[in-house]
């Protein structure tokens, strides 16, 4: 394993002028030794490009990448000592599975009693026991990418295991298996293990920290809970999060700020150089709220959907310009659900409120 540090920005394009010349932004990053982290954003934010100069597939435009400290911006993925596990699985059909797991230990000489213990103890981890002795070609393919999971698993002296969306071909009930797997295989073999996903589930249940991408740029690195709770970014709020954060705009006057034609007391921490910013709030902590209810706004409602576990409701706020759409998520035991057209009162302004300034948090405007 090897701690994994970046300094560095990325162009396809030869001479780039603006941001939009470049798939990676100058960046920043540690990878810390044995840490499981994940790269999570839409299509196109660059989190691949990323992926591939850390494993030596591409090279940087700019900058260095480095482990433990050695520059290895020149290495081939070879020389970095990386196993890297692709969206599709990569495997020899014509082998057995105990011969697919053993072959990237056969091609670096480990003794046959070490091979055999180690496919043996992968085989256990993925679940693949019973078929050690059946053909690759012969299964079905969520089997045959546990089977590349595997042999990006099975090396004990790799730098980092790196993931490409692995999951792409799995059904979705067996993705919760193989999810829970992973976390159990990094807790027993503590691996260094990156994971590029769009799927924010993935992202969020199997990594210790996640790096969300968006433009070419990492917006935020953070826990799950540091992701959803204080969002550094408006960005993350939207992705993280069904449905994402609501955001409203809002404006400094005499007395504090308005929101949705509301006047509120100023917001704690933010300059009163800011005329013009933004409140985000989770659909989880707006809640239904009276008229004398501090921090509430008056609200119509514009839909209702039983989505089962929980009813989530759209209600609009505001009016001309200071007209947004506001959802809220209400347990699926609620008594008091509104209706369609209803008049209600939404209490969007307390310790869950968090407050932005050209779409990055203003640190102190939220109590801790």
């Amino acid at each position: 394993m090897a701690r994994i540090d970046l300094d560095l920005a990325h162009a396809y394009r030869p001479k780039p002028k603006g941001d939009d010349d470049y798939a990676l932004l100058p960046l920043k990053m540690t990878f810390d030794d044995g840490g499981a982290y994940a790269l999570l954003g839409p299509s196109g934010c660059g989190k691949t490009t990323l992926l591939n100069i850390v494993s030596g597939l591409v090279t940087p435009s700019t900058g260095r990448v480095r482990f433990d400290g050695v520059d290895v911006t020149a290495q081939s993925p070879q020389q970095r000592n990386i196993a890297q596990v692709f969206q599709f699985p990569v495997i020899y059909d014509t082998m057995t599975v105990a011969e697919n797991l053993a072959f990237p230990l056969r091609n670096r000489g480990v003794a046959a009693d070490k091979i055999k213990q180690r496919v043996a103890k992968v085989a256990e981890m993925l679940e693949l026991s019973a078929q050690l002795d059946a053909r690759a070609a012969g299964l079905a393919a969520d089997a045959k990418q546990k089977i590349s999971l595997g042999r990006g698993l099975v090396r004990e002296d790799v730098c980092a295991v790196l993931f490409d969306e692995p999951l792409t071909v799995i059904d979705p009930h067996l993705k919760w298996q193989l999810r829970r797997k992973l976390k159990q295989i990094h807790h027993e073999l503590k691996l260094t293990l990156i994971y590029v996903t769009h799927d924010q589930i993935e992202a969020l249940t199997f990594a210790d920290q996640v790096v969300v991408m968006t433009r070419g740029r990492a917006v935020q690195i953070g826990s799950a809970s540091e992701l959803f709770e204080r969002p550094s970014h408006t960005f993350v709020g939207h992705f993280i999060g069904s449905p994402g954060m609501n955001f409203l705009p809002a404006r400094r006057n005499a007395a504090g700020f308005e929101v949705a034609g509301c006047r509120f007391a100023a917001p704690p921490g933010v300059s009163r150089e800011i005329e013009a910013f933004t409140l985000g709030i989770r659909p989880e902590y707006v809640a239904l709220a009276g008229p004398d209810v501090a921090g509430a706004v008056p609200a119509t409602v514009q839909q209702v959907q039983d989505i089962g576990t929980y009813w989530l409701v759209s209600a609009r706020v505001g009016a001309g310009s200071t007209q947004s759409l506001v959802r809220l998520r209400l347990g699926g035991g609620a008594q008091t659900v509104p209706r369609v057209g209803e008049a209600v009162w939404l209490g969007l302004i307390g310790a869950h409120t968090c407050y932005y300034a050209d779409e990055h948090l203003i640190e102190e405007a939220t109590p801790r």
